[in-house]
């Protein structure tokens, strides 16, 4: 595995919110790293580069639209996105794909992530799949325990699918076979999926906490909070079909009736007040089917959410200092 762990955007494509790009991860010296992952593991071969591995591309174009200036009034975090601290988060550019290695990029990514953390930065990633956050819980091996808060329409729990065991139908499964998951709260559950009664079976036998959308809407996202046990650390996966699709349009299997932008910046603030958050994904952007490109826009908005909720919590202060 010669290549770099990662690599610019693509030719044309700004960073993230103009962040600085740094490839460099043996010298990285950031608070947030962002990080795209376009590619998963496929389920045939139409799937090694599908309309997916756009999405880091995607957000990036559009991340002006979700934050527009440092200095701008942001009014879902009342105030400017770093609150007046000294914050650094960079760009990371993307995890390459070797088309004759198609094990490559997952090991490049986990390789990726764990330098993200050894360097006491957040990392939070955009694309592909939602097999993609496999090797990036893998790279949680020495930062746990964490809780797993997943948004998803689907359960994600195949064991294998085609005799792929990491792809997208996996990757809570996978984690619940690593030691440094504690638990995992599955938010948004409704409609159709992969997962038949065995792997429904599975979940609860392991002991996940599974909410559909009926019950969130019912109840409210802060029932939901209270669930999950205060002062953990916390991971959090949000598969864009797990999300209203009035918000999130652009996926490849859209159920309505999903999570509202107003219940996730509910979820994001709670969670970074309740522990720490200690990284996110959003995956599962499919750039074609986008409308208006809010899908990407959103996207945009639920990690400056992340961003600045955890500078007011004071996650940074003890590193800019």
């Amino acid at each position: 595995m010669s290549d770099p762990l990662t690599v610019a955007p693509r030719s044309g494509c700004k960073t993230f919110c103009h962040f600085p790009l740094e490839l460099d991860l043996d010298a990285l010296q950031a608070d947030v790293a962002i990080l795209g992952l376009p590619y998963g593991r496929p389920y045939a071969m139409e799937e090694v580069t599908n309309d997916q591995s756009n999405a880091p591309t995607a957000v990036r174009q559009v991340s002006d639209i979700a934050c527009e200036g440092l200095e701008r009034w942001d009014f879902d975090l009342g105030g400017t996105l770093f609150d007046g601290q000294d914050i650094r988060v960079v760009d990371c550019g993307d995890v390459p794909a070797t088309p004759r290695d198609l094990d490559a990029h997952y090991l490049r990514a986990e390789a990726a992530v764990r330098k993200i953390l050894a360097a006491g930065a957040m990392p939070i990633s955009i694309g592909g799949d939602h097999g993609v956050p496999i090797p990036i819980l893998r790279a949680f091996e020495d930062h746990g325990p964490i809780h797993v808060i997943q948004i998803d329409a689907h359960l994600d729990w195949r064991d294998h699918l085609n005799g792929e065991t990491e792809g997208y139908s996996s990757p809570m499964r996978r984690a619940s076979e690593m030691p440094h998951v504690d638990r995992i709260f599955q938010i948004g559950l409704r409609c159709q999926g992969s997962a038949r009664k065995e792997e429904f079976e599975a979940a609860q036998a392991y002991g996940a906490d599974l909410t559909t959308a009926h019950e969130l809407h019912d109840k409210g996202m802060d029932a939901v909070l209270a669930r999950i046990p205060d002062g953990e650390r916390y991971y959090i996966t949000v598969d864009a079909d797990g999300m209203e699709p009035g918000v999130m349009p652009g996926v490849l299997v859209p159920a309505p009736g999903g999570v509202t932008y107003t219940q996730m910046h509910k979820l994001i603030h709670g969670l970074v007040n309740k522990g720490k958050v200690v990284g996110m994904d959003i995956v599962e952007i499919t750039p074609s089917k986008d409308v208006n490109e809010i899908t990407s826009i959103t996207a945009g908005r639920l990690i400056t959410n992340l961003i600045g909720a955890s500078v007011r919590a004071g996650y940074f202060r003890s590193q800019t200092a």
